[in-house]
């Protein structure tokens, strides 16, 4: 995969500094929660056998009981 120079233009909008990308309220932060977030997902997706969305097989006892959003906070420990 090649990500494309319009795309990283974007993520980079506004970054000056190092911080700007790297802090508390870069995109570097986000973006690895957003990474780590669809990797989970996908790991739960291929455990169960269903994608999320759809019904789970009627024999299967283990079951996507839904998600919520979290805050960005709950992710600094």
């Amino acid at each position: 995969m090649t990500i494309s120079k319009e795309l990283l233009d974007e993520l980079l909008k506004g970054c000056e500094r190092p911080e700007d990308l790297l802090g508390d309220a870069g995109p570097m932060k986000e973006l690895k929660i957003k990474l780590m977030e669809r990797m989970l997902g996908a790991e739960l997706t291929a455990h169960l056998g269903y994608e999320d969305g759809k019904d789970a097989p009627s024999d299967q006892a283990n079951r996507r009981n839904g998600s919520s959003a979290r805050s960005r906070e709950s992710y600094v420990r």
